[in-house]
């Protein structure tokens, strides 16, 4: 029954091992996110490498932002690039071992090292960014239209385990650090390489089971990419849903962006949690976030992609709420775990669904589209969050608060979203 529903997902010619492949990079990419930008590394850069300097947290997102903003001029450039070479697998093992070299760069920033943190966070997270819109620009190859949701569930469910992984080794070397004569913070290099090695391997599969289909249709390389861009923006208005769905996402992933990127600092720096006690969290947060994204992507080709982001976005609100108003470790779980199984429905159900709304051959395009909204939503959620705590004087509340506002946005976005209508428009 099971084979009979995965080769019923799959578009014909598409074997299992191919999904299996596909889905491990995922895996291996999640590592990055969960152990550099949402529980280790983040926090060891505003403490250790910047010294609790008031300016810290604003350092620390406005490197993230260089980095975004980075990815959302190459972005597009990039997809349509690899649409007309037929080229997303050759530029996806190029982004990989440039974000696999950059994490271990990380390993070498110690106390007061803000410059050399700061120019390796942005190397790795710019090369991680593109990869992500690579892999996620395979997935109309490989999944029917009715089973997007599906079959990207599949992958971002396999990835939050990914990053339990990377996680748990992670834990285990820090907990273990004095019984080596080390200390905690210089613990923190080792995991940088920890997680390094775990996506350099878990992504072989990727790179020797995944085929890449499309085929090469530019005959003057420069002037074809630009080409298609052009014709993008001419016309955007045929494709009238997919750039609401843009505009969304810029506004609920700037909200998604800024809990990734400072769940640990809100959790060290207001809950009073100690190194070990964030990793932990967010250790049980990347389980419900997996089952959020493998419940949401059944559920999603079901009831609707549109609907399923809509719900997992007034959950989102609800986290916002809980996460102010939380005043015992208790209570911040409760927020932890509810963003968890919000971030796994709404990434999943997003990238379904902007595979679901885009024209044939041209996915890694809209995907680096897809990129530059999410980008941009990486550098106004954070941002916005960094300047509000150092104006504030340190307020973490309020500016978790005032993130909840991007999430009452995009659900306001959606309402002016008809997904048979953008299907049809597609078709």
């Amino acid at each position: 029954m099971a084979e009979a529903a995965a080769f019923g997902a799959l578009n014909p010619g598409v074997a299992r091992r191919e999904v299996a492949a596909w889905a491990m990079y995922d895996f291996a990419n999640s590592g990055y996110t969960t152990v550099v930008l949402t529980a280790v590394f983040n926090a060891y850069f505003v403490s250790v490498v910047a010294g609790n300097a008031p300016w810290a947290t604003f350092a620390w997102t406005a490197a993230l932002s260089v980095s975004y903003a980075m990815v959302m001029l190459a972005g597009p450039v990039v997809g349509a690039w690899a649409d007309a070479h037929a080229a997303k697998k050759k530029l996806l093992a190029v982004s990989t071992v440039v974000c696999v070299a950059g994490t271990l760069g990380l390993a070498g920033a110690g106390p007061g090292a803000v410059a050399w943190a700061i120019a390796f966070v942005i190397v790795s997270n710019f090369a991680y960014s593109i990869g992500e819109n690579l892999c996620a620009a395979f997935l109309p190859e490989i999944a029917r239209p009715e089973a997007l949701g599906k079959v990207s569930g599949w992958g971002w469910g396999l990835g939050y385990f990914g990053g339990i992984l990377a996680l748990a080794i992670s834990l285990a070397w820090v907990m273990t650090a004095e019984s080596r004569g080390s200390t905690t913070g210089e613990a923190v290099a080792g995991t940088m390489v920890i997680t390094a090695v775990i996506f350099a391997l878990a992504a072989l599969p990727t790179f020797l089971f995944l085929r890449e289909r499309a085929r090469p249709t530019a005959a003057h390389p420069p002037r074809e990419t630009f080409a298609r861009l052009a014709d993008t923006a001419r016309s955007a208005r045929r494709y009238r849903d997919l750039f609401l769905v843009f505009a969304s996402g810029v506004c609920y992933q700037a909200g998604v962006a800024t809990v990734i990127a400072l769940a640990a600092i809100y959790a060290e720096q207001v809950m009073g949690f100690k190194t070990q006690d964030t990793i932990m969290l967010v250790l049980v947060v990347n389980v419900t976030a997996a089952i959020g994204a493998l419940g949401f992507g059944y559920a999603q080709d079901r009831i609707g992609k549109v609907r399923a982001l809509r719900i997992t976005i007034v959950g989102w609100i609800a986290m916002t709420v809980v996460a102010f108003y939380s005043q015992t470790p208790a209570m911040f779980w409760v927020a932890a775990n509810l963003a968890g199984l919000c971030m796994g429905s709404s990434q999943s159900a997003g990238r379904a669904l902007v595979a679901y709304l885009s024209p044939a051959g041209r996915s890694a395009e809209f995907f680096g589209l897809w990129g530059v909204a999410t980008r941009l939503a990486s550098i106004l959620g954070p941002l916005t969050y960094g300047i509000v705590t150092w104006a504030t004087g340190g307020n973490h509340r309020l500016a978790i608060l005032l993130t909840g506002a991007f999430f009452v946005a995009a659900l306001g976005v959606l309402l002016f979203v008809d997904e048979a209508r953008g299907r049809r428009q597609v078709e």
